[in-house]
């Protein structure tokens, strides 16, 4: 039971690990908000299950945070990510192709042109 444990504790802290270096590595707002949120999760969720297999008497407050955490994580990312995206934040010139970089309007290029006609 211990080496599950232990198992589950370090993949955990790996993926922590890459998240957080996905965190410095990344090119934009946008991709080290996915690398963060989506590594450190799963990360978070090792740990937790790591602790399970380590403290049994613990499982059920143990999954009640796994699940808030499931829950909030990905909604405050997005939200985050939209908050970039309304202030008009662009992405990294390689992350959207030429030709949907054509259509894309950030908000503050709608309002220039609304100004403009």
């Amino acid at each position: 039971m211990r080496l599950i444990a232990d198992l589950f504790l370090l993949g955990g802290a790996m993926f922590i690990f890459l998240g957080a270096l996905g965190l410095i590595r990344m090119p934009d707002v946008y991709n080290r908000i996915q690398a963060g949120t989506k590594a450190v999760t799963l990360g978070a969720m090792g740990i937790f299950i790591g602790i399970a297999f380590l403290f049994p008497q613990w499982w059920h407050k143990l999954l009640v945070i796994m699940g808030f955490i499931l829950l909030t994580n990905p909604v405050s990312s997005s939200a985050i990510a939209r908050a970039f995206y309304l202030s008009g934040v662009k992405p990294w010139h390689k992350t959207v192709s030429k030709e949907k970089n054509s259509k894309l309007a950030f908000p503050s290029e709608k309002h220039q042109e609304d100004i403009s006609t």
